[in-house]
């Protein structure tokens, strides 16, 4: 299988980028931290024995790709991986739709993986277009109450056809403690709905749609029992829900999707292979982290713009926002982390991009091949429009072309870009991917002197709500 490339070439410039010898001095200390990332968190976590500044600790995130596919080849149908595709394929021919209930990191990753690896259409495809894999809809990551109430509405409507699957849905609920208030209110809605509609069925098979993804002992974890969930997935210790999109909290809603998650985790573990073995200069995370960091420390680069040429990837540059923010916006540090989607973005915000205040970097997400068949332009008769001139040229070859002419646009301001190139979207990749951005922002964050992990921040505006809503 391919790996993704890292090309910072439009990033090193002496004039607003940054130099060669910049990225050089680098190396020794990210190879420093890439050791300590590799073995000397593996020892701490593995033996309790954690200095107080790296507390918490939630390393695990970076093993537990290799920890589930050994689990999975020991063990297959007793192993979590195995019980999560006995439920999710054990149910598609009973159900049409799952609703997922999380917010965060309980959410993003699954939705990205969707966006990016399903159709774009496919909650509007028929059961049989679908391969009878369920529509999926997420909530319980706001307290909108028309959008709740329109999702309500939706699933009681059924699917699009009179079968007893297409009138019965299911439930994936996430949250570690079950205690975060936009997700268990949402599931105070959204579990007597569930009852409601399956009536006298649901002495049977309430325990069977629910499936819970928390820890063991929490509130969820506790509901869960009380309902009787045939089982209950693990959102495992040492992974914060940033960083668990390779583990249940993602794994469980791409099985129902009827995503190839080995070849997701496999992806996952290519890119650790390479993290640990490539020499720093082709090294695709060090490299990533080398220039942006460099970007921002000496040339005021505070906005890092994770720019995606296709809308497959809209999700997954969100789920990066959320991973980089809550990471390392800590202490008056970190860069500010923005999604935009091009060439759509290109007539919006692009202006200011350009020629607005030089305060950003761009990294390109780029994408070698299309899924489809290349269309073309097209002659037509009615050439008002003037574009029978490229008649012959494809949609894949003007966004190639946008791309070249988007960066040297921003190349003649002084605008630094560096170019992700992915050889095509399948979870292999996605894997990669997801596995380099989380590396990237661990050796990030302890290049710049915090702790990449724990979210602080968050708790207290939790703490505040609770007050306002005359809970102690």
């Amino acid at each position: 299988m391919s790996l993704l490339q890292f090309d910072p070439s439009g990033s090193i410039n002496d004039d607003y980028g940054v130099t060669q010898a910049q990225i050089d001095s680098l190396g020794d200390e990210l190879a420093a931290l890439r050791t300590e990332m590799v073995e000397t968190d593996r020892k701490q976590y593995d033996s309790g024995d954690i200095p107080a500044e790296k507390q918490p600790l939630d390393a695990r995130f970076f093993w537990l790709p290799e920890e589930q596919l050994e689990a999975y080849q020991k063990d297959r149908e007793a192993s979590e991986l195995g019980r999560i595709f006995k439920v999710a394929n054990g149910l598609h021919d009973s159900i049409d739709a799952v609703t997922v209930l999380g917010i965060g990191g309980s959410y993003m990753g699954a939705r990205a993986m969707m966006e990016a690896c399903c159709d774009p259409y496919h909650n509007e495809l028929t059961r049989a277009a679908r391969g009878s894999k369920p529509r999926m809809y997420f909530e319980g990551n706001n307290v909108d109450n028309d959008a709740a109430d329109s999702l309500l509405r939706r699933l009681r409507s059924g699917g699009y056809g009179d079968s007893a699957a297409e009138k019965r849905s299911a439930l994936v609920v996430i949250s570690k403690s079950g205690g975060t208030m936009e997700t268990a209110a949402a599931f105070r809605l959204f579990l007597p709905a569930l009852e409601s509609e399956l009536g006298e069925e649901a002495k049977d098979w309430l325990g069977k749609l629910v499936v819970p993804v928390t820890g063991e002992g929490g509130k969820l974890f506790n509901l869960a029992q009380e309902i009787g969930c045939q089982e209950v997935f693990s959102v495992p210790d040492g992974v914060g829900g940033r960083f668990s999109v390779l583990s249940p909290v993602g794994l469980v809603p791409a099985a129902f999707l009827g995503l190839d998650c080995m070849k997701l985790l496999e992806g996952a573990v290519a890119m650790n292979e390479h993290f640990k073995t490539a020499d720093y200069a082709d090294n695709v995370v060090l490299q990533y982290v080398a220039v942006n960091h460099l970007l921002a420390q000496h040339r005021g680069k505070s906005i890092r713009v994770m720019s995606v040429w296709t809308k497959a990837l809209e999700s997954l540059g969100l789920w990066y926002d959320q991973l980089l923010a809550e990471s390392n916006g800590k202490d008056g540090k970190g860069v500010t982390p923005l999604t935009t989607v091009n060439t759509r973005d290109l007539h919006s915000r692009h202006q200011q991009h350009q020629q607005g205040a030089n305060d950003k970097v761009f990294n390109n997400v780029i994408v070698q091949s299309v899924r489809t068949d290349a269309l073309a332009v097209g002659h037509s008769e009615r050439n008002q429009d003037g574009m029978n001139d490229i008649a012959e040229k494809t949609l894949p070859e003007i966004m190639s072309a946008a791309i070249k002419g988007t960066n040297d646009a921003l190349h003649a301001d002084g605008r630094p870009t560096t170019d992700i190139i992915l050889p095509k979207i399948d979870t292999h990749v996605l894997g990669q991917l997801f596995q380099m951005l989380m590396i990237a922002t661990v050796i990030e964050g302890r290049l710049l002197g915090i702790n990449p992990y724990g979210q602080p921040g968050v708790e207290q505006y939790k703490k505040n709500m609770n007050k306002n809503l005359g809970r102690a």
